[in-house]
């Protein structure tokens, strides 16, 4: 398999690891919720579903967005299935991008991924317009913006586990 220019290859993901970062998501993104309730703050599970999805596109998908979009709409009491449809999406479109996004550095991977956070911010204030509860405030569309932005510093903080030490054994191929 062929490796982006400059990318080292890494060690398998632990799945351990990678649920306990969806977890550990949901749980910033509750808190988050329970401090403020700023509509322009990032969001948090997005940015790491998304980030497992291209990733890791066989374990994470779109049921498991589908599940997670359900955790935050009934932790946040919105309309049930706001988020859920939102993530999904989102999640669909981060599937069908996964084996492009990898092979750009992290302004391009950036640029890829900020559509899929306008689209799911974008969804999510369609549902509750017709659900009723009027315009979306202005503020909600920084919110996509300063996710995509975190792209960055997530991708090298869910990337560490995977990166090998460096090894001064020069027999070993790998």
């Amino acid at each position: 398999m062929m490796l982006p220019r400059g990318q080292t290859l890494l060690l398998p993901a632990n799945p351990a690891f990678v649920w306990g970062s969806l977890v550990a998501a949901l749980a910033v993104q509750m808190a988050q919720g329970q401090l403020t309730a700023a509509p322009w703050l990032p969001d948090w599970m997005a940015l790491t579903l998304v980030f497992w999805t291209i990733h890791q596109p066989l374990r994470i998908g779109v049921g498991v967005a589908f599940v997670a979009g359900l955790l935050v709409d009934v932790h946040q009491g919105v309309l049930l299935g706001q988020h859920a449809l939102a993530y999904t999406i989102m999640g669909y479109l981060a599937v069908a991008l996964h084996r492009r996004v990898p092979w750009f550095g992290l302004r391009g991977q950036t640029l890829h991924v900020l559509p899929l956070f306008l689209v799911a911010t974008a969804v999510q204030a369609l549902v509750r317009w017709l659900a009723g509860h009027g315009e979306p405030p202005l503020a909600l569309a920084l919110a996509p913006v300063l996710t995509a932005l975190l792209w960055a510093p997530a991708t090298w903080v869910l990337l560490a586990p995977q990166r090998r030490a460096p090894d001064p054994d020069e027999t070993r191929p790998l």
